[in-house]
């Protein structure tokens, strides 16, 4: 185990198994991706998957070991880029009071993650990294975030929608659960998202060289692993000492807060295997159970 690897693991707090699973499944694509940067630089990945797939661990693995390759590397989630708490407040009262919610496409801001990108490709100064901090819903100061100077070889953007394509507008007919019928019945709500999706976000989901889907088994699974993440913030809050917890959900408040992202998820699970260029199938436990190569020539 090189020093890279050692700090990973303990950066993510992982066994030294996972790497025995990133060795066989993720190395390769290592391997792949500096060998195109020969072809296009720089390069940038997408990582889609449901909420705990994975997917910011994938993201630090491939930094990480492209690193390992004398490759500069950034990190962006989509996550990050969702609007300040006060402007989805304004969202929820003057489009529809769901959108309140961080989560679902109308509630990031798409201008600032072109930005970004932008910047972090043309190279010519400091980038500010935004970062949002889930435990207080809200975005970090300025003062709190990255700055990467100069422009880097690849970029990874993870995000639980990254790559997905909006529904045939018929689809939005039907609740596909009891939180639609319930907050959403006359569609008002799923309609903007599913636009907005089309319109805002294909420009920024555009810019994506390589798309990586990490493919849970269904969106039955996202439950359990959205709950092990609060229960990391909680564990990370401790350790850092921190006594406000209440941005931490409930049980019942993740289950009303994934029912945000069932339509989109279960629409992208059925919808992206088809085209993304590598498809990753999980088990319950996140375990991958296949791999196959889509999409590259």
């Amino acid at each position: 185990m090189i020093p890279a690897e050692k700090q990973f693991l303990q950066r993510n707090k992982l066994p030294d198994s996972y790497l025995e699973s990133a060795n066989r499944w993720f190395a390769p694509l290592v391997a792949e991706f500096s060998e195109a940067l020969t072809l296009k630089s720089p390069l940038i990945i997408g990582i889609n998957g449901t909420q705990g797939s994975g997917k910011s661990t994938l993201a630090d693995y491939l930094c990480t070991m492209l690193g390992e390759h004398k490759l500069t590397t950034v990190s962006l989630s989509l996550d990050d880029f969702y609007l300040t708490r006060a402007e989805r407040q304004t969202l929820a009262d003057t489009v529809h009071p769901l959108l309140k919610t961080r989560g679902v496409p109308g509630t990031h801001d798409i201008a600032l993650a072109l930005n970004t990108i932008n910047s972090l490709i043309e190279g010519l100064g400091e980038t500010l990294i935004p970062r949002f901090d889930k435990s207080t819903d809200d975005r970090h100061l300025e003062a709190d975030c990255d700055l990467v100077s100069g422009a880097v070889d690849v970029i990874i953007f993870e995000g639980w929608c990254v790559g997905a394509k909006p529904q045939p507008e018929a689809a939005l007919a039907q609740a596909v659960n009891s939180f639609e019928q319930e907050k959403d019945a006359n569609s008002s709500w799923r309609n903007f998202v599913n636009n907005t999706l089309a319109s805002d976000y294909q420009p920024l989901f555009d810019r994506i060289d390589k798309l990586i889907m990490l493919r849970a088994p269904s969106f039955d699974t996202v439950f359990n692993w959205r709950l092990e993440q609060e229960q990391k913030m909680i564990a990370r809050l401790a350790e850092q000492n921190e006594a406000d917890t209440s941005g931490v959900m409930s049980e019942a408040q993740i289950a009303e807060f994934i029912a945000h992202y069932q339509r989109i998820t279960e629409f992208s699970l059925e919808e992206m295997p088809g085209r993304a260029d590598y498809l990753f199938q999980l088990d319950s436990h996140r375990q991958i159970i296949s791999y196959a190569k889509l999409g590259c020539a």
